[in-house]
């Protein structure tokens, strides 16, 4: 009785270690996500950076017209659609590069 046990306790124990290895990344694969975490890292940079433009460019289309009337000037709001412009640009160009970074994933996976 004690022999079947031990049989049975032995076998779920290398079990339970053979499933963890088989969820180990191959050197491949973490070659693959380092690469990819750097492409969503340049992504997030990407995404920041045309935040910070277009918010800048806003600022500077609201000193173009001092006047609080809830009314934009031509100039002012011509600056905010270009910084409208500069943040969806950026967007997409971060979106592209996350696709990147998942299509990297996916390929190390195959």
């Amino acid at each position: 009785m004690q022999s079947r046990v031990f049989r049975i306790a032995t076998a779920a124990a290398a079990l339970t270690a053979f499933s963890g290895l088989a969820a180990c990344n191959s050197p491949t694969e973490e070659k693959a996500e380092d690469r990819a975490d750097a492409i969503e890292d340049q992504a997030d940079t990407m995404r920041d950076s045309a935040d910070a433009q277009a918010d800048q460019m806003e600022d500077t289309a609201d000193t173009m017209d001092p006047t609080l009337d809830g009314v934009d000037s031509t100039t002012e709001q011509s600056m905010e659609n270009q910084a409208e412009a500069v943040r969806e640009q950026g967007e997409s160009k971060a979106d592209a590069m996350e696709d990147k970074a998942d299509t990297v994933r996916d390929a190390a996976d195959q």
